[in-house]
């Protein structure tokens, strides 16, 4: 599916020379980078990146990258559909974007990016690959690639798979690169068109990196962040919170749940706000709720990030394992291993599998008329609710105490 972040309100097209670093990254997107960090660079410059398309696969978000393309501009990045990270950065138009590495200008419309001015500006390096049934012959450099159209009439200058350096043609002419690839450079793997698309990985993260920690859930009890080693139960304070966390990315006071009309309360609130109130995490995938007279935790909120919901790109994802049945009660298991987990990629059925039927869905609707993505489904277990969307995968899992 693709979702337009954005439309040219002129016809006129801005213009762009984006530094290229092999092996990093292209202009102000580098490899590994979170796609919400993405998302905050193309909205710091919405005159530069004014044409957005968003491309995933709406039926099964995991089997596909997710895909920001800027068409008015040549490029598109591709993002790891499981991590949501950064693993590959593909020139599609080389006459749309003019790069700069070093201090030199290749690409664009006025700089053709050939096989002679590729060699001269980026130096030596070994003999590039020819894929005879595409005609396509790739040049490598470490954290690059640059793929070259050969006419039929010259295939025979590439021939054992190898060719001479650098590239001419027996008429004097050289071939103009119709694709350049950034990937990382931390691998001996070579990148190009086709197939050898998916070689390009994810870079690893730092030690001691916080993104995508896991944490592990105890139902009715705590959450467990396995990296920093927190504990957070439920009745937890703000302070307690406060000091295990850090300072929430924002705090905002609960609306009244609309399913209050379904419970023993009071069914006809007076205001559409209550005491409750939330801190977010919005980079650890997380809403925290404390109840308003108490002030003790009484929900967590935790959410997976996957296109195609509402809130897709409000929040990092979040690596949750919630333990099943068979659980021993010892956060040292190897919990994530057991086929009775359940994490962002188990889908609903299988999470009916480990916990068993909850009875008919209630039906959420975030407001129709500004979702575009249709209404979700909400089912209920004891300490636990799941928001799933249409396509079977879960948006978001409330905890809770029964």
């Amino acid at each position: 599916m693709q979702r337009n972040r954005r439309r040219c309100e002129s016809t006129a097209m801005v213009s762009i020379i984006l530094d290229l670093r092999p092996g990093v990254g292209l202009g102000p997107f580098a490899l590994g980078m979170p796609i919400c960090e993405a998302f905050a660079q193309i909205e710091q410059q919405p005159s530069i990146y004014d044409v957005v398309h968003v491309k995933y696969y709406d039926e099964e978000p995991l089997k596909l990258d997710i895909v920001i393309s800027f068409p008015d501009h040549g490029f598109h990045l591709r993002f790891d559909p499981w991590s949501q990270r950064l693993r590959l950065i593909e020139i599609f138009d080389v006459k749309r974007l003019q790069m700069r590495y070093a201090t030199s200008l290749i690409g664009g419309s006025s700089t053709l990016a050939t096989f002679v001015a590729v060699y001269a500006l980026f130096g030596p390096t070994y003999p590039g690959i020819y894929d005879k049934d595409r005609g396509i012959y790739t040049l490598f450099y470490p954290g690059l690639s640059f793929a070259f159209p050969i006419p039929t009439q010259y295939a025979e200058c590439c021939h054992d798979r190898e060719a001479e350096l650098p590239l001419e043609f027996p008429d004097g002419t050289t071939p103009v690169t119709c694709r350049v690839s950034v990937y990382d450079s931390s691998t001996d793997r070579k990148v190009g068109v086709g197939s050898s698309m998916m070689k390009a990985s994810v870079p690893p993260l730092a030690t001691g990196s916080l993104y995508m920690e896991e944490v592990l859930v105890k139902l009715g009890e705590e959450l467990w962040f396995t990296v920093g080693g927190q504990h957070i139960p439920f009745g937890a304070s703000p302070q307690d919170v406060w000091t295990e966390l850090g300072r929430p990315c924002g705090i905002h006071q609960k609306q009244v749940d609309q399913m209050v009309i379904h419970s023993a309360s009071d069914p006809k609130p007076r205001s559409t706000l209550c005491g409750d109130y939330f801190y977010n995490y919005f980079t650890r995938g997380l809403d925290i709720l404390f109840d308003g007279q108490t002030h003790k935790v009484k929900k967590f909120v935790l959410h997976t990030n996957y296109p195609g919901h509402s809130d897709f790109n409000s929040y990092m994802k979040c690596n949750f394992v919630i333990c099943g049945p068979d659980y021993d009660g010892s956060f040292h298991q190897d919990v994530n291993t057991s086929k009775c987990a359940i994490t962002p990629s188990t889908k609903w059925e299988q999470v009916k599998e480990i916990l068993g039927d909850s009875g008919r869905a209630a039906i959420q609707t975030q407001g129709s008329t500004s979702n575009p993505f249709g209404s979700t489904f909400v089912y209920g277990y004891p300490n636990v609710a799941f928001e799933v969307m249409k396509n079977g995968y879960i948006a978001t899992v409330t905890l809770f105490q029964s």
